[in-house]
């Protein structure tokens, strides 16, 4: 499983996956729990809410794995020209 994250373009794009995921779990936990609240019986209700915890946690795992991905290719390319 580490040897995933070894290369920075894979991380990359597992990132760009957990910032879109994240965004969407966001908006559509939003429009549930505040929008469509009175159409959903309490486990859904319960869901949705949870939406709007687990979309911001995978917005923020992927922007730091963004950041990490985007370093090790910075490095990798002062390597290579330096």
């Amino acid at each position: 499983m580490y040897v995933f994250f070894e290369s920075p373009h894979r991380v990359l794009k597992l990132s760009h996956l957990l910032l879109i995921g994240g965004l969407v779990m966001l908006i559509t936990g939003i429009f549930l729990a505040y929008g469509f609240d009175a159409y959903l019986n309490l486990p859904q209700l319960i869901g949705a809410h949870a939406l709007t915890i687990l979309g911001p946690t995978a917005i923020k795992l992927g922007y730091v794995m963004r950041l990490l991905a985007f370093n090790r290719l910075r490095l990798d390319q002062s390597v290579a020209t330096g």
